[in-house]
């Protein structure tokens, strides 16, 4: 009993930074959580690879419907000329010869296109996220997002079905992204969730926690038991990041060291101060390691996304001096609240997500770990097809169910996944006031209802991950209310 009640205190302060760690700051808070039952998954034998999520969330609603374009003639299903009838008039469209083309087999190999700033790099460094398309990395989950349950337009529209709460805000349906819960306020992620069950059996030798965000507290990182490490982005190197404050190699530094230790060894006397210890060692250990840390090989773009996953490309580098199996990363990308200049705004944002998306899976790929690790894309939510605006400041509205990508080796095929829409295909019907527009009437801004819920998304990675079945419904407690729990981007476990 006293070893374990040691080890949750210890285990729980490491929610910290590192120079709380080095300091001890935190550990007495976290006394009272010993009155808490902690349902883990001990069962869960610790696992023979390494497998990461690593998340990145645009921040203010990507509008989808320039991120994915119908390219083809056909009139049975959303095709480029109704897109364009749309948008055009008041200059939101794509030109269709900017569309950088993809097949999509899901969809009787219709052609569809990305917006143009998925394609080449400027001199060379890499061919974005395009490129990946034709070697079955990328993978698209649409028509997506937040929902209670599976909702039609006529339940929508009557208010006879349950609707997620405050739909179209910001913040709510960000945090309902983080968190996968639409219908009560709730202070933990699906991220961090995860954490709380498969921490233990899956990382028993960690150093750090398995949740690391490089954005600052998220509520997607934040679990019920567990909390993250917070690290901030490159340049910045590791063994600068994670180091001990006050301890710089000088001699007095170094005597105070050697003081800090003898301490520790002569005041190990009651659970409380034994954990601070523990704590403090493992700091130590953790800076001491690090100093020799291992450098990333691919070069990554000089931009707040790029630094933010090549700090988490030499996290996963280290991942066997930290003793990690298991770990989930986030981090950000904002500005993509485009009311206004959209045209040119989303395409500056999306060219740094290829350039530093498509780097970062370079990098994966020299390390020998490219089935290994997954890149996903979460937004606020999707927004209008009716533009906001016109002329050079045209953007758009809040709306609701998007696209979202999924990056990775472990990718079965480059297609679409989800559940279909009203046309039998996993892509909506790209009209205002259509069979899967939310809205009706003249006023009809074109807000897709989701098929697929972040649930059943959220649960396809965490399956993967290695969360197991038995666990699926503590941190997606709503996923029984749809079909489908695997919506079959990624590779089952074991298989390569």
């Amino acid at each position: 009993m006293q070893n374990d009640r040691r080890d949750f205190i210890c285990r729980s302060a490491k929610a910290l930074t590192m120079a709380s760690l080095a300091s001890g700051m935190g550990v007495f808070g976290q006394v009272t959580a010993l009155a808490q039952k902690v349902p883990f998954s001990r069962a869960a034998e610790v696992p023979n690879d390494y497998r990461a999520l690593v998340c990145i969330f645009l921040g203010g609603g990507n509008d989808a419907n320039n991120m994915i374009v119908p390219n083809h003639s056909d009139a049975n299903v959303s095709n480029y000329a109704a897109y364009a009838a749309a948008r055009a008039p008041q200059g939101l469209a794509l030109p269709q010869s900017s569309l950088l083309p993809i097949d999509v087999p899901r969809i009787g190999n219709l052609t569809y296109g990305l917006h143009p700033s998925f394609g080449p790099v400027t001199g060379g460094i890499n061919n974005g996220l395009h490129g990946l398309w034709a070697q079955g990395k990328l993978a698209f989950v649409t028509n997506i997002g937040t929902l209670v349950m599976p909702l039609t337009r006529q339940q929508y529209q009557t208010n006879s079905g349950r609707r997620p709460m405050q739909l179209f805000s910001h913040t709510d349906q960000s945090n309902q992204q983080m968190n996968a819960r639409s219908d009560v306020v709730v202070l933990s992620g699906w991220g961090g969730r995860i954490a709380d069950r498969m921490t233990i059996p899956a990382n028993p030798q960690r150093l750090i926690p398995m949740v690391n965000s490089i954005a600052g507290a998220r509520v997607f990182t934040v679990g019920e038991e567990r909390q993250p490490l917070a690290v901030g982005p490159a340049p910045t190197p590791l063994n600068s990041l994670l180091s001990l404050l006050g301890y710089n190699g000088t001699p007095a530094a170094n005597a105070r060291l050697a003081a800090l230790q003898a301490g520790m060894d002569l005041a190990d006397v009651n659970d409380l101060v034994g954990a601070s210890n523990d704590v403090h060692r493992e700091a130590i250990r953790i800076s001491t390691t690090l100093n020799q840390s291992a450098e990333v090989t691919t070069a990554f773009p000089n931009t707040e996304i790029g630094n933010q996953l090549k700090q988490i490309a030499r996290i996963i580098k280290n991942r066997s001096t930290l003793q990690m199996n298991r770990q989930i990363f986030f981090c950000v990308l904002d500005g993509f609240d485009t009311h206004t200049a959209q045209l040119t705004g989303q395409g500056t944002l999306f060219s740094r997500l290829s350039q530093a998306s498509r780097a970062f899976f370079d990098e994966m790929t020299a390390q020998g770990i490219g089935d290994k690790v997954t890149q996903f894309t979460l937004s606020d939510f999707n927004r209008t097809f009716n533009p906001g605006g016109s002329g050079t400041n045209v953007g758009s509205d809040h709306a609701w169910a998007g696209h979202a990508m999924v990056v990775g080796g472990a990718v079965v095929s480059s297609d679409f996944y989800g559940m279909n829409t009203t046309n039998g295909t996993p892509f909506p019907t790209l009209v205002n006031n259509g069979p899967d527009d939310a809205d009706g009437g003249a006023n009809a801004r074109g807000r897709w209802i989701p098929t697929t819920s972040v649930e059943q998304y959220a649960a396809t990675l965490s399956r993967w991950f290695g969360l197991s079945n038995s666990d699926l419904s503590y941190v997606y407690p709503n996923l029984e209310n749809f079909a489908s729990s695997d919506l079959g981007f990624l590779m089952p476990p074991g298989i390569r």
